[in-house]
Formats: structure tokens, sequence, C-alpha cells
């Protein structure tokens, strides 16, 4: 693929990702409640599941799915009710139990909780059938250039995710007072459940 339709493919990803969504807000919440570390592990879970969207998409499952409403509304509404669940997990305090587990399972459950949003985002899969088709330069070997391109999408976007999780990392140590850490859980809880029902608005059609 020529240059320069790789690099107008990274720019429109990064414009795309700068965008305000229900990835950004999440990593957000994490990183400003439980730190950098859980933050980064939802990152590359985020990255698995846009990664997987793409190779679905390079199938051809990402167009079953924005030609399917059933589909397309499974995924939508599926992906509403998770970020609900998600903001009232972060109000009620559950997070503060996972103090007191094994090491490591913190950051599995944040991974998980990436990869679950974004295989439940229906927009995921519009963007590799509405977008990247654009920048295809070959109909005989599509399969190759979707997967390269996915490959770059992927990049670009995790960067942006772990700039978000690092820079909101950073002011986790200003709400260190316990009651400044809950204030802080719940206006980021309230502020997911308002991304959730953005989510829904901003996905119906």
């Amino acid at each position: 693929m020529l240059f320069e339709t790789l690099l107008g493919f990274a720019l429109t990803s990064f414009v795309i990702e700068l965008t305000p969504g229900p990835n950004m807000a999440y990593l957000a919440v994490v990183a400003a409640t439980e730190g950098r570390r859980p933050a980064l592990s939802a990152v590359a879970g985020v990255a698995l599941g846009l990664g997987l969207v793409g190779l679905g998409a390079a199938l051809g499952l990402a167009a079953a799915i924005s030609a399917s409403d059933l589909m397309y509304q499974g995924l939508r509404w599926g992906g509403v009710v998770y970020l609900l669940w998600l903001a009232w997990d972060g109000w009620r305090g559950a997070d503060e139990a996972v103090a007191h587990a094994p090491p490591g399972s913190t950051n599995w459950r944040y991974f998980r909780r990436g990869l679950v949003t974004n295989l439940l985002n229906p927009k995921a899969a519009v963007f590799y059938v509405a977008v990247l088709p654009g920048f295809l330069l070959t109909p005989e070997d599509v399969l190759r250039e979707t997967l390269l391109l996915t490959v770059i999408y992927v990049t670009v976007a995790t960067a942006v995710h772990a700039t978000i999780a690092v820079l909101a990392g950073t002011a986790r140590a200003l709400f260190e007072h316990p009651a400044r850490e809950r204030a802080l859980r719940r206006t980021l809880s309230l502020v997911l459940a308002a991304i959730a029902f953005w989510f829904a608005w901003k996905t119906g059609r």
C-alpha cells in the first residue's frame, strides 16, 4: 500500500480516537481511581477487543453486524447495559474489595473489562465497515490490506488510550484521602453513567 494512504489512515484514526467516547471515559475513571497499572491493563484489553473486531471485519463479520439491525441493536444495548453496570460497580465502591485480592487479579479484571466493552461496541464494527474500506487500494488483496490497516488503527488507538491512562493516573495522588477518593469515585461513576446514555443516543439508527 502507498505510504500516503497509510499515513492518511493513521491520521484519520487519530482524529477519531480523540473524539470522547466510552473508551476514553472508562480509562480515565480507572486511572484516576485505581492507578496507572489497572488502567494500562484495561488499555491492553481495549486493544485486543479492537483487534478482534478488525479480524472479524477482515472475515466479513463486521459487515454482517452492520447489515443486521438485530445484531447491531443487540450489541448496542449490551454495551449500554455493561457501561451502566460498570458505573454502578464504581458507585457502590466494590473496587475497594480488590485491595485484598491476589497480586495480578486486579489487572486481569480491568483487562477483561476493557475487552468486553469493545466487543459490545457496534461502532467499532461500523468503523471497519464505513471508514476502513475507503483506504483499500487493491480489491484482490482485501484481506491483507484490511489486516494491515487494523494493525495501524489498533496501534494509534492504543497510543491515545495509554496517554489518557497515564495523564489521568497522575491525578490519583490528589485524591488519596478516603473522603476525596469516595467523592471522586461517585462523580466519575455518574460521568460513566452519562456516557452510557450518550452512547445509547449516539449509536441509535
